[in-house]
């Protein structure tokens, strides 16, 4: 069986181990030179942003030659799902596309457990490209993430457990799409349509809810404030009055029109009448909760829809 596998599925593992082996290698060359900026390592710098000369100027290091690469690492959330729709696409519309299930099915192996030994192998090879490729792209982020946290959503989908758990959704999204369709290229768009429906669905309403958020609230200093490294997830910020009731975006863009024209510091006119800044977030603590909590979602439903082509096969589906 195993040989059997690899003959059928070879192309598409050495397809994908060939693109994680180039971004890996890339990272690691990147990431050595943007580690290089910290003497002492990033983690060191974490908070002190604002605080040490040495960090301030290491992080403005950093964002002025490598910026460019976190900006592009943004759109490698896509890298997991490719990994999963691309295996898991052909696992059964490959059989039925060109007929192979007459021969696979009718041999000494029972259609199920051939079914468990395909599922199994390439979910095994979906987990170690996915890990492997999220356990590099960490790494390289460890100088951002000292100065803007693990939380926010560049971040957050592309470290900890959630690039495997939508790996394997996209795997099962796939191969539930090819076992219906019974054709790959259909399943594989699928797949990728569905990810990104579900992620984007997640992401702006399920993820803020895993926990109340927090408030905090405190009055505008005088002399402003200067950058810090934030951390927390901030879901939203403002201004209140003395009392505290939130301030419409109109009322404070009046206010700020009211210290132009007196020509004083925004800052000290408002501290001066009692305003104050408030935010909504969730803390950093939290980072490896949601993590978990993301993770089982999209896990729970790849189990199903893996239940969805078990049962299709065990109804022989021709």
């Amino acid at each position: 069986m195993t040989w059997l596998i690899w003959r059928q599925h070879r192309t598409e593992v050495c397809v994908l181990g060939l693109l994680v082996g180039v971004f890996g290698i890339a990272l690691l060359v990147l990431g050595t030179q943007a580690h290089d900026l910290f003497p002492g390592g990033p983690a060191r710098c974490t908070g002190e942003a604002g605080v040490s000369d040495a960090c301030t100027a290491s992080f403005r290091r950093l964002d002025a030659e490598y910026g460019y690469v976190e900006n592009l690492l943004a759109a490698f959330y896509l890298v997991p799902v490719v990994i999963g729709a691309f295996l898991g696409a052909p696992l059964l519309a490959r059989e039925l596309e060109e007929g192979t299930w007459q021969l696979a099915w009718t041999q000494a192996v029972p259609r199920m457990r051939w079914l468990a030994a395909k599922l199994a192998a390439l979910a095994g090879v979906t987990v170690t490209l996915t890990a492997l490729f999220t356990a590099v792209l960490t790494w390289f982020r460890q100088p951002f993430d000292a100065w803007e946290g693990s939380f926010q959503y560049d971040a957050f989908d592309l470290e900890g457990l959630v690039p495997v758990a939508y790996a394997l959704f996209a795997f099962g999204v796939a191969t539930a799409a090819g076992a219906i369709l019974r054709r790959s290229l259909p399943a594989f768009g699928i797949a990728f349509g569905a990810f990104l429906a579900a992620r984007m669905s997640v992401a702006l309403l399920a993820r803020p809810a895993y926990a109340t958020p927090l408030t905090t609230m405190e009055p505008v200093p005088a002399g402003g404030s200067e950058d810090r490294a934030v951390a927390d997830w901030m879901i939203e910020h403002g201004y209140a009055d003395a009392t505290g009731r939130r301030l419409s975006w109109t009322e404070y863009d009046d206010l700020k029109a009211a210290a132009d024209r007196a020509g004083t510091n925004l800052n000290q006119f408002l501290h001066e009448r009692g305003i104050q800044q408030y935010g909504v977030y969730h803390p950093a603590d939290r980072f490896w909760t949601f993590q978990l909590t993301e993770a089982a979602l999209f896990i729970a439903v790849a189990a199903a829809l893996i239940g969805v082509v078990v049962w299709r096969v065990r109804r022989r589906m021709v």
